[in-house]
């Protein structure tokens, strides 16, 4: 049986396609004869990248021998300088090491840099003589005269004197320590008992025997004066100590 032929109902028409974005403000780039606008950036082969970092290495090496020529003419300058400063010494102290640093915390760095310089010194068991500037401020003028410093600010601790000698201060040990040099400058002083001092457990100052640290002082003929024994905290130096100055 034949089947007869129907007319579609789908109708044709000549117009041309619509979009179905309702936006055309990038159309001008898809139409664009610019081949620059839909062309990807290149990238370096890897042997191109290598050749630019071998070159860069090899620019920057050809400026070493100038450069550790440089830091040896410093150091010899540095070397020939510290010869022709003239040494710091502490008459008296040729027997034992003077430090001065402090025990207040108020500057963090500073605390820990004297506390690890105290700790360095205290193993070699030798005499020390331990200068607290916060204990009495008759140290403070002292080191300063000693080193020739005007201004207070710019007074650093720890200051370290070994035989009488200027060492200097926390970095100047602790390289001395490293090095084993330190332990030469220690062979040269005599040995330390053990122990701490009875009078003053260590501490290296007492109450004033004349004032009882109260800093005034009674006379019937002039009433109450001050103490010119003691510091300004009413105390004096331990004298059995090896903490006392010699």
């Amino acid at each position: 049986m034949l089947l007869g032929r129907t007319k579609s109902r789908v109708r044709f028409h000549d117009a041309p396609p619509k979009f179905a974005c309702s936006s055309f403000k990038d159309i001008h780039i898809l139409l664009s004869d610019d081949d620059d606008t839909l062309a990807t950036p290149r990238r370096l082969s890897i042997c191109h990248r290598t050749r630019s970092s071998v070159k860069s290495l090899i620019r920057s090496l050809s400026h070493l021998p100038s450069f550790l020529e440089n830091a040896a003419a410093a150091a010899v300058a540095a070397e020939e300088e510290e010869e022709l400063r003239p040494e710091i010494r502490i008459p008296g102290a040729e027997a034992t090491i003077v430090i001065y640093f402090t025990s207040l915390r108020v500057v963090r760095s500073t605390f820990e840099d004297c506390k690890a310089v105290r700790t360095i010194l205290r193993a070699f068991r030798v005499p020390i003589d331990e200068r607290d500037l916060s204990m009495d401020g008759r140290f403070t003028e002292e080191l300063l005269e000693i080193l020739g410093i005007t201004e207070k600010s710019k007074l650093m601790l720890p200051r370290v004197f070994i035989g009488g000698r200027y060492i200097g201060g926390a970095e100047e040990v602790r390289c001395l320590h490293e090095t084993g040099e330190l332990k030469k400058y220690m062979e040269r002083l005599p040995r330390a008992a053990l122990g701490t001092c009875d009078t003053c457990g260590g501490y290296g100052f007492i109450l004033c025997i004349d004032c009882d640290g109260s800093r005034k002082c009674y006379n019937e003929k002039a009433g109450f004066r001050c103490c010119t024994l003691c510091n300004e905290n009413g105390l004096i130096r331990c004298p059995s100590c090896s903490s006392a100055p010699l």
